[in-house]
């Protein structure tokens, strides 16, 4: 199961988050999202844990609590959606009267 988890103190490290994670079951992947920019941490990331009862355990212990002086909020992320294929074209320019 893919873990969203947000509200994480800006000192939050992958290594951190992944030994939170950890006291419930195996983790497969953390990540931290940064800014692409100026490559500092976001907030939030998402942890990857294959079992979803020990998954679900971690959501359930971890949402809420208080970790490194902010209260986190723990849920399974939703699938990522791609806003660059389809919906409305904007053309932009001008009208055409015909």
């Amino acid at each position: 199961m893919n873990i969203y988890v947000g509200n994480l103190s800006r000192d939050t490290t992958d290594s951190d988050l992944q030994k939170a994670f950890e006291a419930f079951g195996r983790v497969q992947s953390v990540t931290i999202v940064k800014d692409k920019f100026s490559g500092r941490p976001r907030g939030f990331g998402f942890v990857d844990m294959p079992d979803n009862k020990e998954a679900q355990a971690a959501i359930d212990g971890l949402n809420g609590k208080e970790f490194m002086g902010q209260a986190l909020n723990v849920n399974e992320a939703r699938p990522r959606q791609d806003h660059r294929g389809g919906g409305k074209r904007g053309g932009g320019g001008r009208r055409r009267s015909w």
